[in-house]
C-alpha cells in the first residue's frame, strides 16, 4: 500500500501565479506532504457563469512553466480533457484507483469552506480527502487542517491590471510572464 501523503490542489489557474506556488509550497512543508498535485479545472462549477479567459491549452502550458523544475509538483490534466464543469469528486475517485493508500489533501482558500455542503457528493468527498485551508488572516475560523501564510495576490487582480496595461511581472514567475507577453493574454480583457 502506499502511504504517499499527496495535496490535492485544484482551481482554474487563470493565471497560475506567486501566491499559487507560495501556497503549495507551504503546504508540503506545513502538512508533511510528499507532493502537491495541480489539478487545473476546465471550468468551475460555482463559477459557470464566469469561465476561464485564457484556453486550456494556454493554463496548461502556464502550470508547466511555472512547476518545472519542482520535483515536488505535478499536474494532471484529467479535468481540462473532460467536458463541462470539473467536479473534484470524479478526480478524487480517479486518483484513488490510480495510487491506491495514498491520503489525499485537498487544498482551498477558506472561502470555499462555507460553500463545500453544495459540491457534487460533498459527503462523500469528506470520506476521502482531508481539506486543507489556506487562511487569509488571523482571525480565520479554527479547521482540522490550516496553513495560515497570508498571501495577497489573486488572478484575478492579474488579469485586471493586465487589461488596464498595469505591471504584473512582481506576482508571476518569471518564465509565466514571459508567455503571457508573448500571447499577449488579459491584455484587452477585464474580469
Amino acid at each position: 500500500m502506499n502511504q504517499e501523503r499527496i495535496g490535492l490542489f485544484g482551481g482554474t489557474f487563470d493565471p497560475i501565479h506567486l501566491g499559487h506556488l507560495i501556497l503549495a509550497y507551504d503546504a508540503l512543508e506545513l502538512l508533511g506532504l510528499d507532493r502537491v498535485i495541480f489539478l487545473p479545472a476546465t471550468i468551475s462549477p460555482h463559477k459557470l457563469s464566469m469561465p476561464p479567459l485564457a484556453s486550456p491549452e494556454d493554463r496548461l502550458a502556464m502550470l508547466q512553466l511555472a512547476t518545472k523544475g519542482e520535483s515536488k509538483f505535478s499536474i494532471d490534466a484529467r479535468e481540462l480533457r473532460r467536458e463541462g464543469p470539473s467536479y473534484a469528486i470524479e478526480t478524487v475517485r480517479a486518483l484513488e484507483k490510480e495510487i491506491p493508500g495514498a491520503t489525499l489533501f485537498y487544498l482551498l482558500g477558506e472561502d470555499h469552506h462555507p460553500t463545500l455542503h453544495y459540491w457534487k457528493e460533498s459527503e462523500e468527498l469528506k470520506k476521502k480527502v482531508t481539506f486543507a485551508f489556506f487562511t487569509r488572516g488571523s482571525s480565520a475560523p479554527s479547521y482540522s487542517s490550516k496553513l495560515t501564510r497570508r498571501v495577497d495576490i489573486s488572478s484575478t487582480e492579474i488579469r485586471e491590471r493586465s487589461a488596464r496595461s498595469l505591471s504584473i511581472l512582481p506576482f508571476l514567475p518569471t518564465p509565466v510572464f514571459e508567455y503571457l507577453e508573448k500571447k499577449s493574454l488579459y491584455q484587452s480583457t477585464s474580469s
